[in-house]
């Protein structure tokens, strides 16, 4: 391998590991702000020590996203200097904006939350937990419109003098309509991760205090996990059905502006009218002609691309001969097993969620608390599920773009595109390999010291120390509805 490959691999790991992370702060941050106001409202002790547990695995995985994604604004400057270069001017407006309104917002409030429990009003401490949750979606929406722009640069132009982008339209970028379609999407991906969580490990809890005949403010499953439980199935639903409007939106957008990528997505080599998906195939996918479809829809991506049945879907093959002829000599096909397969785990894994969801809704039906092993396994494998689907439309947006860093816009200024390759830093292959190594095994630690934080608070369950200090025994049953006075004073 080059550096070109090299560097390319160290920035996948990097940001693959990183985006893990985001998802589950991103929607963790509103439910714990959820929890928090149930609390304020009911008076109910059992929602103040959901805040304080679920909020302490929320610092948990946020100060690890904070650390693994400092990297990711470094490497532009080591790997990807070439880069950095031409959209400096650019690229860095949305990321010094994340860093001055978004950053500062919700770690100067997360602050105030960590360290204002029992020392601000109750209502000033609940406010800053929702500002904490507004900043994090507010840091999203900025990254998310930076990288918006290189898969459809807009409010840029050209200067042949200095062979750079040059942002004239702040107002245009921010609104980009590539990042006003992704931003819901990946809100509704991080509320699905994060409820998925809660659930899992809330329906965990409940199996085991009901098969252990625990009992008492600790192990109240009832009071607690029930409903920490039921409000994450709920926002499972409606955010798996955001994600399904949301991304049948970009999926449109991804047509008209990367039609490749939507090729791509299904390996379809030549051009169709009424182009089905497939759900099974057989063949390497790159050798494009050896790609068979086992198993298909018809007429569903036809239908994902402008939503007629019987639309024409442009083929791969015709997609690189028209590349050519506009662009030049050189291979614009992505690599179509990781697009294809991406794409498929993304829809795929989503499953977890929407089966845990619906068995959950079951099973706790009536004020019921479930007591079997099946729900509690469930419950546990479904939580990993929509971190890798995440992650895996991470990878499919990314890779689908491929070979271009900054895309070119269909309808913009044909200047402003570059290829991976020219983008690269010219560094010795030696030393790249050596600072891949060292992320590597630094990212392993810190997944180890993650996974272990979590699993131990997660085992602990909300402590008795967690409890309020001016809370009675034990709360009211939450299946009567009877809840004690709300009261403003710590």
């Amino acid at each position: 391998m080059d550096a070109l490959d090299v560097s390319r691999w160290q920035f996948g790991i990097t940001t693959v590991y990183h985006f893990l992370l985001v998802p589950l702060t991103i929607g963790l941050a509103p439910l714990v702000a959820a929890m928090q106001t149930m609390w304020v409202i009911t008076g109910k002790d059992s929602w103040y020590r959901l805040t304080k547990f679920f909020g302490k695995l929320f610092l948990v995985n946020f100060a690890l996203g904070v650390a693994t994604g400092i990297v990711q604004e470094f490497q532009f400057g080591m790997n990807w200097s070439e880069y950095s270069r031409f959209v400096g001017d650019v690229f860095g407006a949305p990321l010094a904006l994340e860093g001055l309104v978004a950053f500062f917002l919700e770690s100067t409030f997360l602050g105030l939350w960590i360290f204002g429990w029992n020392r601000l009003p109750k209502l000033v401490h609940l406010a800053t937990i929702w500002l904490v949750a507004i900043g994090v979606n507010a840091s999203a929406y900025f990254i998310i419109a930076a990288n918006s722009w290189m898969q459809h640069p807009v409010g840029a132009i050209y200067n042949p003098d200095t062979g750079r982008a040059e942002l004239v339209d702040i107002v245009a970028m921010l609104t980009n309509n590539t990042a006003l379609a992704a931003f819901p999407h990946a809100v509704a991906g991080s509320f699905l991760t994060a409820a998925t969580f809660v659930a899992g490990i809330a329906g965990w809890w409940m199996v085991r205090s009901a098969r252990r005949g625990e009992t008492g403010p600790e192990f109240d499953a009832r009071s607690m996990f029930r409903p920490a439980a039921r409000l994450a199935f709920v926002v499972m639903i409606v955010s798996g059905a955001a994600l399904a409007v949301t991304g049948d939106i970009q999926g449109k957008l991804m047509f008209d502006q990367q039609p490749m990528k939507m090729a791509s997505a299904e390996s379809l080599c030549h051009t169709e009218t009424g182009a089905s998906f497939s759900i099974l195939t057989i063949g390497t996918h790159n050798d494009c002609d050896s790609v068979q479809h086992i198993v298909a829809i018809p007429g569903l991506t036809s239908f994902l691309a402008e939503s007629d049945t019987g639309a024409t879907v442009q083929g791969v093959t015709e997609l690189q001969a028209q590349y050519e002829q506009m662009y030049g000599p050189g291979n614009y096909r992505p690599n179509l097993f990781v697009t294809y397969w991406a794409f498929r785990a993304m829809i795929g894994l989503a499953a977890g969620s929407a089966a845990l969801a619906l068995a959950g809704l079951w099973v706790t039906r009536g004020g019921r608390i479930p007591d079997q092993r099946w729900f509690s396994r469930l419950s546990l494998l479904a939580i990993p599920t929509p971190f890798l689907a995440n992650s895996a439309g991470w990878i499919f947006t990314e890779m689908g773009r491929q070979p271009w860093i900054v895309a070119p816009n269909p309808t913009g200024v044909d200047a402003i595109r570059l290829t991976v390759d020219q983008g690269v830093s010219d560094h010795p292959v030696g030393l790249v390999v050596a600072s891949l190594a060292t992320f590597t095994v630094v990212y392993a630690a810190l997944g180890a010291v993650w996974f272990g934080l979590m699993r131990r608070y997660v085992q602990a369950g909300p402590l008795e120390h967690d409890r309020h200090p001016h809370a009675e025994a034990d709360d009211t049953d939450d299946s009567d509805g009877t809840a004690r006075p709300l009261s403003f004073a710590y």
